[in-house]
């Protein structure tokens, strides 16, 4: 009986849909299968599906991992928010740092650099805008060292200020 226009097509293959998800943008393994429980995949079809990719090169977490990275890097975060978004997608902590290494970036040059981007060149004016900045950058995601020395504010005062 030839199909209507109204009939819904088949269900893609689990490995169709992650493949088609990996064609967009890279995806972690965990992201992958929650994508797919999430489009009705039984666990089963969807741990073969996400092995047949990783055998393939199509899904890598450690390229995930890079690329994320890359990314986060380039708009303005630190290290320790790189690192609690890796662990959400079920990376070993040894890559984390692994990659974080890898990386290469100065934190204390893409600290400053966030400062200027955000409040300009000028310095702050009291030690209560200092402290809004140092929060600034605690938010995204650099060590309490790193903002202390680029913003030569003590950070354990604006952490106090912001509770």
């Amino acid at each position: 009986m030839p199909r209507r226009s109204s009939d819904k097509p088949d269900k893609p293959s689990a490995y169709s849909k992650a493949l088609g998800l990996l064609a967009r943008r890279e995806h972690s393994r965990r992201e992958l299968k929650l994508k797919l429980r999430q489009g009705g995949y039984e666990g089963e079809e969807a741990g073969e599906a996400l092995d047949r990719l990783g055998e393939q090169h199509y899904q890598d977490d450690d390229r995930f991992a890079e690329m994320l990275v890359r990314s986060r890097v380039a708009q303005g975060y630190g290290p320790m928010r790189l690192r609690a978004e890796l662990k959400s997608h079920g990376l070993a902590d040894a890559r984390i740092r692994a990659v974080l290494d890898a990386a290469e970036v100065d934190w204390n040059a893409q600290a400053a650099a966030q400062l200027r981007r955000r409040y300009g060149a000028k310095s702050a004016p009291d030690a209560a805008e200092m402290a809004r900045r140092a929060q600034f950058l605690l938010r995204r995601g650099f060590p309490a060292a790193t903002v202390r020395s680029v913003t030569h504010a003590d950070v354990d005062d604006a952490a106090d200020d912001e509770a």
